[in-house]
């Protein structure tokens, strides 16, 4: 799933509240994507993994059995290690690791896959498939591919090419499980993580939660180009201590836009949070993010934020905390919903238009 929304927008927006051909060869010494990644960006490894696999790495793709006729991601750490693909595939994954703020486990997330359904039938023909990677700019016009040569073809980003197309791209779903674990130990250790208040909450007590029974996400458009987004929540409020705290949650079930999903998932759990109150912003990760640095930008901002003895939205701390770098395909951001309680109940439709939920309070039980 991948959404697409006009940013700058929704940004002022919510800031008031809180298969035909599409082929076109460029020039060799073109270059026709519209956004220029830095040399250290995850869309530049991309790339260049992109350019490589198509040239000089092809013969070693092709042993190894990562270009399938599927539109399943297949790892490219697949490829032997003892082979010039393998070793050039651990560096690139090094490099996606530091770009997304990640430790160096030795997590390999780079994939690659067959872009669309409907290229299965040409590459079963013969047809000499192009490599690409999802460029870096969320509203391309164009994206580029690379041919045996090492050319770079430039297609159209709203049609999906005649020509077999492979994707070079990040496991989202490991970055986020990865992702989600930076992010929740640097808030404990900046004191804004809830986990101790609610460690605290005896097995006598109980306490109310939201949740999460059923939603839906709306997107007008989804590029061939691109793959999966994993969708997750920063929920906010003031702990009991009178400091912002920041939990995450994530939504792995949420593929497909405008389908309903009905989760029964605890979104919000109030143990965490004085008033009884708290906010939500959902995002998506789409490949690139960085979560040292989302973690350090929340931290900063929220920090500053003192408990004035009432309650206050948190949505837009958290917004204006993005770099404005981030709004172009690093963490998307999805929708916002404020100011819920314990007793929120019903169809929320979020502030930015993009997602509807619907919530019931929920008591999570002694022990």
């Amino acid at each position: 799933m991948s959404l697409s929304h006009p940013t700058r927008l929704l940004v002022s927006t919510i800031g008031a509240l809180a298969v035909t051909a599409g082929l076109v060869t460029a020039p060799a010494h073109a270059a026709p994507a519209a956004t220029t990644a830095p040399a250290d960006s995850v869309a530049a490894v991309t790339d260049r993994i992109a350019a490589r696999l198509a040239g000089e790495f092809a013969d070693d793709a092709r042993r190894a059995g990562v270009l399938s006729a599927s539109t399943d991601p297949v790892p490219l750490a697949r490829a032997a290690g003892d082979t010039a693909l393998g070793r050039a595939v651990r560096d690139a994954d090094r490099e996606v690791l530091t770009a997304k703020g990640l430790p160096q486990d030795g997590t390999s997330l780079l994939t690659v896959r067959l872009a669309h359904a409907d290229m299965a039938a040409a590459l079963r023909r013969g047809a000499t498939p192009l490599i690409a990677s999802s460029p870096a700019d969320d509203a391309p016009t164009t994206v580029t591919a690379y041919d045996r040569a090492g050319r770079r073809i430039a297609l159209a980003a709203d049609r999906v090419p005649a020509r077999p197309v492979y994707l070079v791209e990040v496991d989202t779903a490991t970055a986020l499980a990865k992702g989600t674990e930076v992010l929740r130990s640097t808030l404990s250790h900046r004191g804004l993580s809830p986990a101790a208040a609610r460690a605290a909450v005896t097995p006598a007590s109980g306490y109310w939660a939201t949740q999460l029974t059923s939603i839906r996400l709306d997107d007008d458009h989804e590029p061939w180009h691109k793959g999966d987004a994993e969708i997750f929540t920063i929920t906010a409020g003031f702990g009991l201590d009178g400091k912002v705290k920041v939990d995450t949650a994530q939504l792995p079930y949420l593929d497909d836009d405008g389908k309903t999903y009905y989760p029964n998932q605890l979104l919000v759990h109030f143990s965490d949070y004085k008033y009884d109150l708290a906010d939500i912003v959902m995002m998506e990760e789409d490949g690139g993010t960085n979560y040292r640095d989302l973690a350090l930008a929340l931290t900063q901002a929220l920090l500053t934020i003192i408990d004035g003895g009432a309650y206050i939205p948190l949505v837009n701390a958290i917004i204006n905390a993005l770099p404005d770098g981030w709004w172009t395909d690093d963490p998307d951001y999805v929708d916002s919903w404020y100011t819920l309680s314990t007793t929120t109940s019903g169809t929320l439709r979020g502030a930015a238009g993009n997602g509807t939920m619907t919530v019931v309070p929920y008591w999570v039980a002694p022990l």
